[in-house]
């Protein structure tokens, strides 16, 4: 046989086997199609052709992984906003209280603020379309209040002590979403800073604070990762560069038809050699999972708090023709010694679903030793050669229960009837004035002010108009909880959004751990050695 003959042969191979495929994918379409088209001509009853073909995509979705979503057109600009960073509106925080918009905080520099709107304000109408008492949803006036930047919305508001309604002619314009919560330091020497998610400007957010923090004098870092679900894998990296040595690897991802792909720190981090921990619980996931993961892996920083969630699958956007989209994970993520993050889902969606349920029925988020590994689940840190643990999640370095002592039936259903939200709210409106003029300062606030007897005495009265039956025992024991969550909403209304977390994590058992950490000689070097040099190679 000639060449020029072989070369025919394996050219027709390869061709038969193109078109085999192919023929084999325009057979399953096909399939589609003609069943879609006999339910169209032949059902018994009219339906909604894009309906059928939703419905379509969702059940082949759902039959390859937990996180492989279909998202319907007007979705999708809506689940993406959270993470760009910004949007255009008016720039309030508002809570719906007795059917009428309530204005909690106006965010500094941004329109409302500008054209004089305050807290404690409520809305009664935007343009000529009255909201107060007429039960809209906050989807609805969210609608109504946003638009392109450089329109204009009229309000009427109702202010307390002014008898007429005040109108308001509000500029829309670019409005910032912020992914860290709040910066501050929690003594003399140590820094916080709370991420709630990682977005576009996670990252510019974080240099900020870092800065700020810097000139206040910080030596030792508390990253809160803590609730903190994910979001971009690059500004997780970004923030994972900024600890990490030139050549560390921060994270690698894989799959079947995804070549490996790696992501090496620079070295070029603004706090690559101080003390770090990093803070997380059940539902850190995904990009906090990245980052903590890398922390760990490198002995770059010890990890307090519980196992997390377990997400670790990297997904694509794909735009479809009518503007709807699907999310298709191609690939996992995993940390630089290799443990990959996702936790399995091999039992199925509803055992997947009931995971984090599953988890504290067994007493995992009150033991760490209810929390069992195989050998092959054993990893090896990259520089102190710790051992470390893969099966889904980051096992923290410091295992920190989950405190159950206030939970009751009575809490449980007073915060989900919204009675605690409704009645700090009513609170604050009637209070607000007394409070700021007896506590000049946060400072003032946070060390002198105590919840008064009288509001919890509405709480109650309030919770019995709900048709909760009162318990004096379950509201004595959830009692002390609520004091410091009531506490810290009326912070958050009054004063600047760190209000919040100063007064929380004075009670919250992480953070304690983590400053005890700090605090106590030998306890964080007993766990890792902050000053060895990590290794310039990744794995």
């Amino acid at each position: 046989m000639t060449k020029h003959k072989s070369f025919i042969i394996l050219l027709l191979v390869v061709f038969s086997s193109v078109v085999l495929a192919q023929f084999k994918l325009d057979e399953q379409s096909a399939k589609l199609v003609y069943t879609l088209n006999a339910i169209n001509s032949l059902y018994v009853d009219s339906v909604k052709e894009n309906n059928l073909a939703e419905s379509a995509i969702v059940g082949m979705l759902k039959d390859l992984d937990p996180h492989s979503v279909y998202i319907p057109k007007d979705e999708v600009e809506r689940m993406n906003e959270p993470l760009e960073g910004s949007f255009f509106g008016v720039g309030i925080q508002f809570q719906m209280l007795e059917d009428t918009l309530y204005v909690i905080q106006t965010i500094s520099g941004c329109p409302a603020a500008k054209v004089g709107v305050l807290p404690g304000d409520r809305m009664i109408f935007i343009e000529d379309t009255l909201i107060a008492g007429v039960k809209m949803q906050n989807t609805a006036i969210m609608k109504k209040l946003r638009g392109p930047k450089g329109t204009v919305v009229r309000v009427k508001m109702l202010r307390r002590g002014v008898p007429e309604l005040i109108d308001f002619s509000i500029t829309r314009d670019k409005i910032p979403i912020y992914s860290v919560d709040a910066s501050y330091m929690i003594d003399k020497e140590v820094g916080y800073i709370k991420i709630n998610s990682f977005g576009a400007t996670t990252y510019r957010e974080y240099l900020e604070a870092l800065e700020k923090l810097k000139k206040a004098g910080m030596k030792d870092l508390i990253i809160d990762l803590q609730d903190n679900g994910g979001g971009y894998m690059n500004a997780a990296t970004d923030l994972a560069n900024e600890f990490l040595q030139q050549g560390n690897l921060i994270v690698y991802t894989k799959g079947v038809k995804q070549p490996r792909t790696s992501i090496n720190a620079t070295g070029k981090g603004g706090f690559s050699n101080g003390r770090l921990i990093v803070l997380t619980n059940e539902y850190s996931a995904s990009a906090s999972e990245i980052f903590s993961g890398a922390m760990q892996d490198w002995d770059r920083g010890v990890v307090v708090g519980r196992r997390t969630f377990g997400k670790g699958l990297v997904q694509r956007p794909v735009i479809l023709p009518d503007g709807s989209m699907i999310r298709l994970t191609t690939a996992r993520y995993y940390t630089p010694s290799g443990r990959c993050i996702q936790k399995s889902y091999k039992d199925g969606l509803d055992k997947y679903e009931k995971d984090i349920l599953d988890r504290y029925k067994h007493g995992e988020f009150q033991h760490a030793d209810s929390i069992h590994f195989a050998d092959s689940l054993k990893y090896k840190t990259l520089r102190l050669a710790r051992t470390v643990y893969g099966g889904g999640g980051i096992m923290p370095d410091v295992f920190v229960p989950l405190d159950t002592t206030y939970y009751t039936d009575y809490l449980r259903k007073i915060i989900a009837k919204g009675v605690v939200n409704k009645t700090t709210m009513q609170y604050i409106d009637k209070n607000r004035n007394a409070i700021t003029e007896q506590y000049k300062t946060f400072d003032t606030f946070a060390t002198s002010y105590s919840v008064p007897q009288s509001l919890f005495d509405d709480l109650a009265g309030a919770a019995t108009k709900e048709k909760i039956t009162f318990s004096q025992e379950q509201f004595d024991k959830s009692k002390p909880y609520l004091s410091t969550q009531i506490k810290a909403m009326i912070a958050n209304d009054i004063w600047e959004r760190d209000a919040f977390y100063r007064i929380v994590n004075t009670e919250n058992a992480i953070v304690k751990k983590a400053l005890e950490l700090f605090k106590q000689p030998g306890a964080y070097n007993k766990l890792i050695s902050a000053s060895a040099p990590a290794k310039k190679t990744g794995k």
